[in-house]
C-alpha cells in the first residue's frame, strides 16, 4: 500500500512544476543581407538570383510576378544568434529563389523580415528571432525581372 505522505509530496511537486512560468527567449537579432550573400554556401545555392531589401538600392524593375513569404528555422545549439540568423536567412532565400525561377524572375525585390507579425524594413539588414533552442526567420518579397 502506498504511503499517503509520498502521494501528497508527489502532488505538491507536480503542482509546483505546473505553476512555474515557462521561460521562453524570443530576442531580435539583426544581420546584414550582404553578410548572408557573402557566405560561401550562398554562392552555390543562390545561383545568380539577386535579392534587394525594401528601401535599398535596386535596379529598375521591368516586371513583377507577385509576392510570397518564406520561413526557416534551425537548431540554435552551438551557434551564435548571428550565425543561426544567417543560416536561417540563407534557407529562406533559397526557398524564394526556387519559386522565383518558376516565374523566370531574376530577382526578389522589396524584401522585408517579419517577426511577431511586425515587418522589419531596412535598406541593409534583416531581422531574425533567437529562441533558447531554435532560431527563426520570415522573409517576404516580390518576384521580379530587373534590369542590369
Amino acid at each position: 500500500m502506498e504511503h499517503p505522505l509520498k502521494k501528497t509530496i508527489a502532488l505538491a511537486l507536480l503542482a509546483l512544476i505546473a505553476a512555474t512560468p515557462a521561460v521562453a527567449r524570443n530576442n531580435a537579432v539583426t544581420v546584414s543581407l550582404q553578410s548572408v550573400l557573402d557566405m560561401p554556401e550562398a554562392k552555390d545555392k543562390l545561383g545568380g538570383m539577386r535579392f534587394y531589401l525594401a528601401g535599398g538600392k535596386a535596379p529598375k524593375v521591368v516586371k513583377k510576378f507577385g509576392g510570397d513569404t518564406s520561413n526557416a528555422s534551425t537548431n540554435a545549439f552551438n551557434k551564435t544568434p548571428e550565425q543561426a540568423c544567417r543560416w536561417n536567412a540563407l534557407s529562406a532565400l533559397i526557398k524564394l529563389r526556387e519559386k522565383a525561377l518558376r516565374y523566370e524572375a531574376n530577382a526578389v525585390v522589396d524584401i522585408v523580415s517579419v517577426r511577431d507579425h511586425v515587418e522589419f524594413k531596412s535598406p541593409t539588414d534583416i531581422e531574425c528571432s533567437d529562441g533558447a533552442l531554435r532560431g527563426a526567420i520570415t522573409l517576404r518579397g516580390t518576384y521580379a525581372k530587373v534590369g542590369k
